[in-house]
């Protein structure tokens, strides 16, 4: 049974403000960089909407990738610097990837980039420049273009054959201190989001650019968040599935302030994967 048939009003939630894409003509786009004299950094403009957000604890063991496109998973590692770029490569990389393969069994899993995020009151979100921010509108960090040309971006030459199989992006993000309890993730069950509430959108690098999707608010999305989240913990979170078979394809998601957060909880410290999945058939 979907989360959408599950009795939601049993469920504890929190109502916070969650960052839409405002209405915006053309294809909205940001630079990851200082734009070009005269340029707007971005023209994808927030639209703030106040909306609930459920405590999926209770429901955790039910959620599925394929539903509702985000999973929650017992991963304890044994990293003691996510700080150490070295020992994120050689020793977590390696485990995430013998997880993901036994988890969902899959083929072949390559890790193609990793984040490291650690919030500071007031900063901006720029690559380069200080730690990165939680990223607070909503979003899906790739889009059905740039799913399939991550495959041809990170391995060439195998890529034909690779695509003739189903290919999924699933990111794995987790606290790197807990129990989390600053700027947590919410996820939106994919159940819930239609086609055209995803705005394919331009992000602008130096040398090349980017796809992502923005979300155009709709009242019928579902949100939830998995509270106090520990460091043996991880969320899987699907950014988008070659499959077209009714399986959800694109998880939107986005840090939320929560306006039950004590004061003094340390800010939040995360890091996520981004990962290409590969199933032959």
């Amino acid at each position: 049974m979907g989360l959408q048939q599950a009795k939601l009003e049993s469920l504890p939630f929190v109502t916070a403000e969650l960052n839409y894409l405002a209405p915006t003509p053309g294809k909205p786009r940001t630079y990851a960089f200082d734009p070009p004299p005269g340029e707007p950094k971005s023209t994808a403009l927030p639209e703030p909407h106040n909306v609930p957000i459920f405590d999926a604890r209770l429901i955790a063991a039910n959620l599925s990738l394929d539903r509702e496109g985000f999973a929650l998973v017992r991963h304890p590692t044994i990293v003691r610097n996510f700080y150490d770029d070295k020992e994120v490569r050689n020793v977590y990389y390696p485990a995430v990837e013998a997880f993901l393969k036994a988890t969902l069994k899959a083929d072949r899993v390559f890790i193609f980039d990793h984040t490291v995020r650690k919030r500071v009151e007031g900063a901006a979100d720029i690559r380069g420049a200080g730690p990165r921010q939680p990223a607070t509108r909503v979003h899906v960090d790739q889009t059905d273009k740039s799913g399939a040309s991550r495959v041809r971006e990170h391995l060439p030459d195998e890529a034909d054959e690779l695509l003739k199989g189903r290919v999924q992006v699933i990111n794995v993000w987790r606290p790197i201190r807990g129990p989390l309890r600053d700027a947590p993730l919410a996820m939106c069950d994919g159940q819930t989001v239609e086609p055209g509430d995803l705005v394919a959108s331009d992000l602008i690098y130096p040398n090349r650019s980017g796809e992502t999707y923005s979300v155009k608010y709709n009242p019928n999305h579902r949100w939830y968040y998995i509270p106090e989240m520990r460091t043996d913990e991880a969320l899987l979170l699907k950014c988008y599935d070659s499959a077209t078979d009714g399986r959800t394809r694109f998880g939107p998601h986005t840090a939320f302030m929560d306006p039950t957060t004590p004061a003094d909880a340390p800010p939040r410290e995360s890091i996520e994967l981004r990962t290409l999945v590969f199933h032959r058939n």
